[in-house]
């Protein structure tokens, strides 16, 4: 057969199963980026990036890559793709500025403009730790703004639009939630005064230093402009030593930020932000620490995904 044999595939709907489109005369090694720039050809709204096949209608059944050719699925003349619209898309980088500068702006609502939330509790000297606090919440988003800007490297373009409105109800809800209790007139200081204020600071400080240092590290796996993926291992910069332990340091670095930003505040909202941060970061993680073992025969079984010698 080789190389100059001609394949007829059938593109079906995912969930009905219709025939949306037949492509005639492919080659078996086309891949899966080609055909989905010939169907936007036929279907201009459906850009690749929006556009998702699958080689079974089965739910569990994961899309295939775009480096994938008709050869290596294993699809013969005849064959059938599933199709499946995944919506508006919005590039990562777009999403993840709504994410992080709602918070920011939020939570310096209720610290520059008290009066506006507070107007029927008299006002009070604002407290050190208050004044803190809004410079910690503030350097973390800034920080994020300047990864996502000039450090992330994504291994996807683009996510669904409606992505972007649950992301940021969760970032921006949880920023007025911990900003509200944290700036109100009524707050009173940590019960063992500045140690425990600058025991949380310096935690917070240390672990902000180590999720930068792990987000550089996991940059510099990646060439710009590629999907490449590497395992990670600690680098010349000390903070990256957690890579011995656990799959995704980044994640365990920012729990211990927003823990120390709690301990520091003694707020309660600010512990609830942790737990629930922690909570889906954790999920995320082992998600991340299952792709890496089965990926990488070779990659370090002692690890755990987010804590160590624990999850």
């Amino acid at each position: 057969r080789g190389r100059d044999f001609k394949m007829k595939v059938e593109i079906q709907h995912l969930r009905s199963g219709k025939v949306l489109h037949v492509f005639e005369g492919l080659s078996p090694d086309v891949n899966i980026l080609q055909i989905k720039k010939l169907y936007q050809k036929q279907f201009p709204k459906f850009y690749p990036d929006r556009q998702q096949f699958k080689t079974s209608q089965d739910r569990k059944a994961k899309g295939v890559k775009d480096e994938d050719t008709l050869q290596s699925l294993g699809i013969k003349d005849g064959g059938v793709l599933y199709f499946k619209d995944l919506g508006i898309q919005l590039g990562w980088s777009t999403v993840f500025l709504c994410e992080y500068a709602g918070p920011l702006v939020f939570y310096l609502l209720f610290y520059l403009f008290p009066f506006a939330f507070y107007d029927s509790i008299p006002a009070k000297p604002i407290l050190p730790v208050v004044n803190i606090a809004a410079i910690c919440w503030s350097f973390h988003y800034l920080k994020r703004i300047y990864e996502t800007i000039f450090v992330h490297r994504f291994s996807h373009s683009t996510m669904p639009i409606r992505n972007l409105f649950k992301n940021c109800s969760y970032y921006w809800g949880a920023a007025a939630f911990v900003s509200y209790f944290t700036n109100h007139p009524l707050y009173t200081p940590p019960c063992y005064g500045n140690l425990q204020i600058y025991s949380g600071l310096f935690l917070f400080l240390l672990c902000e230093i180590g999720n930068y240092s792990s987000h550089a590290a996991l940059r510099d796996l990646r060439p710009p402009g590629s999907k490449e993926r590497k395992i990670p291992y600690p680098t010349s910069d000390p903070f990256t030593f957690l890579f011995k332990f656990v799959s995704c340091p980044n994640y365990t670095y920012e729990t211990g930020a927003w823990l120390g930003f709690a301990i520091m505040t003694q707020s309660l909202p600010a512990l609830l932000f942790t737990v629930a941060g922690f909570y889906q970061m954790a999920v995320w993680g082992i998600g991340k620490h299952r792709r890496y073992l089965k990926e990488f025969k070779d990659y370090p079984r002692s690890r755990k995904a987010i804590v160590p010698f624990l999850i």
